[in-house]
């Protein structure tokens, strides 16, 4: 069953948004004109996806920067980075090194996604 969950004006081109839809949790996502829709929690540590960035059609993780590929939800790498840009401290860098070492006992799931269709100016997904 397909529920009206937005209007295509309040979804701009490259933009992502949460909505509530039945109980569940969902972000929409337009990549090149098309919306997608997915579970709003990583599937990392459950954080929410939209405070992350989309870049194309990659979803990062705000958390601990884990990506997505939107069109299919399928994880396209695990959690935190493996270089940094500015050179830390040998106390934050063992930090990281320390949680890095107990994330990576913590899967990265692929992502639901739902089937969408837009209709005029509606977009409505089925999140059975």
């Amino acid at each position: 069953m397909f529920i009206e969950v937005a209007k295509k004006s309040e979804l701009a081109k490259g933009g992502m948004k949460a909505f509530e839809v039945n109980g569940k949790e969902i972000i929409l996502c337009n990549f090149d004109d098309k919306i997608y829709a997915l579970d709003r929690r990583c599937g990392h540590m459950n954080a929410p996806l939209d405070k992350g960035t989309l870049e194309g059609y990659i979803l990062t993780c705000p958390m601990h920067d884990a990506q997505f590929d939107i069109t299919t939800g399928k994880t396209l790498s695990g959690p935190v980075p493996e270089h940094f840009d500015e050179p830390l401290s040998k106390k934050i860098s063992h930090f990281f090194n320390y949680i890095g070492l107990l994330m990576n006992d913590i899967k990265t799931h692929d992502i639901r996604t739902y089937p969408v269709k837009v209709e005029g100016e509606s977009i409505k997904v089925n999140v059975n």
